[in-house]
């Protein structure tokens, strides 16, 4: 089973349901090297579902103490591409390790 790491609207059960069909079930974990910036959203979709026109967005940090709080998801390979689906073009998913040591998805900001 795939796990997903959110930092942001993906946490609130009801995009969780409008985007999977069910609530999320997961752990909190940590992103390091990552520090958060706001990102402003126009896709429709994606507002109707958060109710939030900034979102939160991971950028690469410079200093490797920093960190990003947020939930380790596990999730079924089916609903990773409803994910791909809900963030928009700005995000991009990568693999990384998180500070409990588990591997995972986490959609940063796109290069």
């Amino acid at each position: 089973m795939p796990l997903l790491f959110s930092y942001g609207t993906l946490q609130y059960e009801g995009v969780q349901i409008s985007s999977f069909g069910r609530k999320l079930l997961g752990e909190k974990d940590v992103l390091t090297g990552y520090k958060i910036e706001q990102l402003e959203i126009t896709d429709p979709s994606v507002l109707e579902a958060s109710k939030e026109t900034f979102h939160p967005i991971a950028v690469p940090s410079s200093n490797p103490h920093d960190q990003v709080e947020g939930i380790l998801f596990e999730i079924t390979d089916a609903e990773l591409l409803q994910a791909d689906a809900y963030e928009v073009a700005d995000y991009q998913r990568v693999e990384v390790r998180f500070l409990s040591g588990k591997i995972g998805c986490v959609y940063v900001a796109r290069h």
